[in-house]
């Protein structure tokens, strides 16, 4: 590693999840002796939405529990933190819809849900006879090349038709963003259609892959946090952020007692919210766009019953629901039959869980934790038939999880970094900007040190 003479560079990243320990990697990987990190948490433990919970004598994933394998980023550092052992594909990937009474398969080759196989869309039994005819009748429409960004709900609605929205898009747009797909942006949630279409053309993509981790996802968080090599101090809020002539000030503490912490570079790896608050003085145009990005909630019932609760058998790795049904469950996974490493812990259990919450409506997410436990046992019995008393349940709340990447997102974020990267020594990452799952935020994490790194004028090796 190389920079100039004299003390090591001290960078502090804000914010503890997987983005912020990441980029607390690479930039010790890269800085070595000339870096000093220092990661500052404001919660009592670092990881973010990736956590462990121990149920019934089971450690299980109390947030993700998978990571997408198609992109390299999160796989390699999984890799390079000492888990690589331990990665695992799942049991099966295939999913189903609890629609009009039976959770039917999802048709085989799709594209985020458009069905790109006619025959296996009616035999999965989701569609009616009109929406299959109105899939159909896509074929002859001409090919669509966008002049500028449209929501996932309006492209899919004008191209196949409501139902396949309704029943198939939606569902899947629910369970990964909790957001409705008529209010998500196309170009940054799911791109792949307008591509397809636009070289009139779609090749079903079928079940994404996907990997995860022995013991959890949520095991993560901490490898990353030992590998990095940083200062990492927990339970420590910074209020405030403020440009020197040469580098920054954080202001942590309480206001009686402040603490000051002086900084040659920072990066923010935290929501959108208290981003805002923190870049109003320093970068005020990335905090203004920062602040419009809104967020949705989402809570978590895991369930581990007995073996006899199982009535009939279970297909596949679970269910995700349309909203258009009215139910309270988004999404269902069978944790169990997905992970094999689950049902060796579980021992012959049945482990469960369900996800509930849709943005812009929080009544079921402020239901109790009884309440939400008895109406999703109802639901699962209804739709699988899992039946009696839990051995044990859990209810995990994520208050503001989920950025939802209204219609011109790609827009705004352009907008952020390119403000941002107008004052010396400050990056963002996290998953605001590029994308919610863990692959995308550690490969938003990688360009904020690579940023910082250049700005400091430390070269790696």
């Amino acid at each position: 590693m190389s920079s100039a003479a004299g003390p090591p560079r001290h960078v502090v990243v804000v914010g503890g999840g997987i983005a912020g320990l990441a980029a607390a990697f690479f930039l010790r990987e890269r800085g070595g002796d000339a870096l000093r990190v220092t990661v500052l948490e404001t919660s009592p433990r670092v990881g973010g939405k990736l956590a462990l919970v121990e149920i019934a004598g089971v450690t299980l994933d109390a947030g993700a529990e998978a990571l997408l394998a198609r992109r390299p980023e999160a796989v390699d550092l999984v890799h390079r933190v000492g888990l690589g052992a331990d990665l695992v594909e799942p049991a099966t990937t295939a999913a189903g819809i609890w629609t009009r009474g039976l959770v039917r398969p999802l048709p085989r080759g799709h594209v985020f849900g458009v069905p790109t196989d006619l025959r296996a869309a009616a035999r999965s039994g989701v569609l009616s006879a009109r929406g299959l005819a109105r899939l159909a009748a896509e074929r002859v429409l001409p090919r669509h090349v966008l002049a500028g960004d449209v929501s996932v709900g309006a492209y899919v609605r004008g191209r196949w038709g409501s139902e396949v929205l309704e029943r198939l898009v939606d569902p899947l747009v629910g369970g990964v963003y909790a957001g409705r797909a008529d209010g998500l942006s196309l170009a940054a949630t799911v791109p792949a259609l307008a591509a397809t279409t636009a070289a009139r053309g779609m090749r079903g993509a079928g079940a994404a892959v996907f990997a995860g981790v022995r013991g959890g996802v949520g095991r993560l968080p901490d490898a990353v946090a030992r590998a990095a090599g940083a200062e990492i101090r927990t339970g420590v809020t910074v209020r405030q952020l403020q440009r020197l002539p040469k580098g920054w000030q954080l202001v942590t503490g309480p206001t009686s007692d402040p603490v000051a912490i002086d900084a040659d570079a920072v990066v923010l790896a935290v929501p959108a919210s208290p981003a805002a608050r923190l870049l109003a003085d320093a970068v005020s145009v990335a905090a203004a766009e920062l602040a419009g990005i809104e967020y949705a909630s989402a809570a978590i019932i895991t369930l581990v019953l007995p073996a006899t609760a199982r009535t009939r058998p279970l297909r596949g790795s679970g269910f995700l629901v349309p909203a258009v049904d009215g139910r309270l469950v988004k999404a269902v996974t069978y944790s169990s039959a997905k992970w094999a490493w689950t049902e060796q812990a579980a021992g012959g259990a049945v482990v469960v869980r369900a996800s509930v919450g849709r943005f812009g409506d929080n009544s079921d997410f402020a239901r109790t934790d009884g309440d939400l436990i008895r109406a999703v046992r109802a639901e699962l019995a209804e739709a699988t038939g899992l039946v009696g008393e839990p051995i044990e349940a859990s209810v995990i709340r994520w208050g503001g999880a989920l950025p939802q990447y209204a219609v011109g997102h790609l827009g705004r974020v352009a907008r952020i970094r390119a403000a941002v990267a107008a004052v010396p020594g400050l990056a963002v990452c996290g998953a605001a900007y590029d994308g919610i799952g863990i692959a995308a935020c550690i490969a938003s994490a990688d360009r904020a040190a690579t940023v910082v790194l250049g700005e400091l004028q430390i070269e790696a090796e």
